[in-house]
């Protein structure tokens, strides 16, 4: 299978969408999928709790992830050129980078803290920015 300059962006957009999905999934999910998806025994009670906080902070971070997306496509060409293109595209690299290198000082001085969620999520969050950053060193000449 060929690829085309573009193609990396769009498997980066269309990660970030699924996780902006799952993310809307765990919030019809309730308790039981803050918990499975590792959101901490504080969201998880809240949410049992039936208060607001979980489904906002949820509902952000599922709206930041599907914009995410949708900067990823206009950088490859399939939705119109959105403000800021090329910043934000580095900015979202960066926060996927980041976060998922977050595991690293954890597993050198705070292993304890280091469970199945912090490390599987870190390793997706290092792969989405992988994705990002490639799609993005793709098209920069044309992003100008």
């Amino acid at each position: 299978m060929t690829t085309t300059p573009h193609s990396l962006l769009i498997l980066a957009a269309l990660l970030s969408a699924i996780a902006s999905m799952l993310h809307i999934r765990i919030m019809f999910g309730g308790a039981a999928w803050y918990d499975r998806f590792g959101a901490g025994q504080r969201i998880v009670d809240l949410a049992k709790a039936g208060h607001w906080y979980p489904t906002a902070i949820t509902s952000v971070i599922a709206i930041v992830l599907a914009i995410w997306a949708a900067y990823a496509l206009s950088g490859a060409g399939v939705l119109p050129r959105l403000p800021l293109l090329r910043t934000v595209l580095c900015v979202v690299t960066s926060i996927y980078l980041l976060r998922g290198l977050v595991i690293v000082p954890l597993l050198l001085f705070a292993r304890e803290r280091v469970n199945a969620f912090a490390l599987w999520s870190s390793l997706l969050c290092l792969f989405y920015g992988a994705v990002h950053g490639l799609g993005l060193i793709q098209v920069w000449p044309a992003l100008g």
